[in-house]
């Protein structure tokens, strides 16, 4: 590649161009192929193309659908958008799974939301200690403007505490800001408080005659949002009488509840087994967020951070089979919302919020929460039975087919053929490839 000027300035058409001068390849051929991506409403793809920057085509997920989930006695049909092979089933079968055991349950614990003022000072902390309280009124008052429409809605903002952490840095500071943002995700109100917080803080301190002038002097690092949300969080479980359970395969109730609970206490040891037993939860959790037009890389960094927060990484979902009954449970923070941002503007998140019944964000939270559990129990039910490949591979087989351009009619003679054979690469590559031996022999 070579560098380019001004590239964000061109039309999507000579962007188109200039990527095909850089790969080689002829530049008619590359923009049909992108333009066969635009959506074919021009308005809609100019909304899509306002969504980022530099946007030359769109790039598909395939966009599932998940029945039956019940939920708190309600069935949901929820919408995941992830392209890989066997989510969805896995999905849809631990939600059968559960339909006649009483579905799934979930509770929001709570909502609230971290936002930072990080700054160096080197003034007196424990003078700016005994008059917080009068800053905290400041920086209140000041920002009521910024914050009117939301507490007017039941939120706003509902802490603000002053943290020394000067053990870490010299001279660090944080004005530490609890929030709720009720049905909002609350980025960007999040960030507009703070930075406000921000210039009142710098004018209060030039204004307060107990400080002396070398105090007034304070550097604002950032001012930013956490997405670490632990108090953000909701819970999500299954739970029945051990035989209710049945015949798993080739394992009576007990045999099956007592292996699943050891494959989870293996999470809980294990860094490696963790990593991808958490990684089984976001493949439901994070369809269901982009689905939803929200931020998944949000939900997963704090997943994952709260997954690590006993000083060990560790698996989110737990197990308990005792009493005669079986428990499987998933607490996790998530911060998504169901108004502003993407879920007001994408055409196929407002559908999916449509298809939940227009969620608020406590209801999506719990929405989300279960579709992990749901994936999580499906992935740890076939490892401890048939294993993971059995189904995944089968699912997989469309993809390997479409790889060696397999026909509709080698297609079905294919999916037939290992119905009762192990898939492989290697394995569909040899049945195509005898397939085609024998058909030119009959030519």
């Amino acid at each position: 590649m070579t560098p380019i000027e001004g590239f964000s300035k061109l039309s999507k058409e000579e962007k188109i161009r200039w990527i095909a001068q850089q790969i080689g390849t002829n530049v008619q051929n590359l923009e049909q192929e992108f333009k066969s991506y635009w959506h074919t409403d021009a308005e809609v793809q100019k909304l899509y193309d306002e969504f980022s920057e530099n946007t030359i085509t769109n790039f598909y997920i395939p966009f599932g659908i998940v029945p039956n989930m019940l939920i708190n006695s309600q069935f949901y049909a929820v919408p995941m958008a992830i392209e890989e092979s066997s989510v969805v089933a896995a999905a849809s079968k631990s939600a059968k799974f559960w339909l006649d055991k009483g579905g799934f349950k979930a509770e929001v614990i709570s909502t609230q939301k971290i936002g930072q003022v990080h700054f160096l000072w080197q003034g007196d902390f424990h003078k700016l200690y005994c008059v917080f309280d009068e800053l905290r009124e400041e920086l209140l008052r000041n920002a009521a403007s910024i914050t009117k429409n939301m507490t007017a809605r039941g939120g706003g903002v509902l802490d603000i505490e002053l943290i020394d952490a000067r053990q870490h840095i010299p001279d660090y500071y944080q004005l530490k800001v609890t929030f709720e943002t009720c049905d909002s995700m609350g980025a960007n109100f999040i960030n507009s408080c703070l930075e406000n917080f921000a210039q009142t803080f710098k004018s209060w301190l030039l204004s307060n005659p107990i400080f002396t002038n070398y105090e007034k002097d304070i550097n604002v690092v950032l001012c930013i949002l956490s997405n670490y949300t632990p108090q953000c969080l909701v819970r999500a479980w299954v739970e029945c009488p051990i035989e209710q359970l049945g015949q798993v395969e080739d394992q009576n109730a007990l045999q099956f509840a007592q292996k699943f609970k050891t494959a989870i206490e293996i999470a809980k040891k294990d860094v490696y087994r963790a990593t991808t037993h958490n990684k089984g939860i976001f493949n439901g959790i994070d369809a269901v967020v982009i689905a939803t037009g929200n931020d998944f890389r949000a939900v997963e960094a704090c997943g994952h951070t709260y997954a690590a927060r006993s000083g060990q990484y560790r698996s989110l979902s737990d197990c308990s089979v005792e009493n005669g009954m079986f428990k499987f449970w998933l607490d996790i923070p998530i911060a998504v919302g169901t108004v502003g941002g993407l879920t007001a503007l994408h055409p196929m998140a407002k559908r999916s919020l449509e298809l939940l019944g227009n969620p608020n964000a406590e209801q999506l939270m719990k929405i989300i929460a279960v579709t992990g559990l749901a994936q999580n129990f499906g992935a740890i039910k076939s490892l401890v039975t048939t294993g993971i490949q059995k189904g995944h591979m089968k699912m997989h087989l469309l993809n390997i087919l479409r790889h060696f351009k397999a026909t509709e009619s080698e297609v079905h003679k294919a999916v037939e053929y290992f119905k009762t054979q192990v898939v492989s690469f290697n394995s569909v590559r040899e049945f195509i490839e005898r397939v085609r031996v024998d058909y030119d022999s009959l030519v």
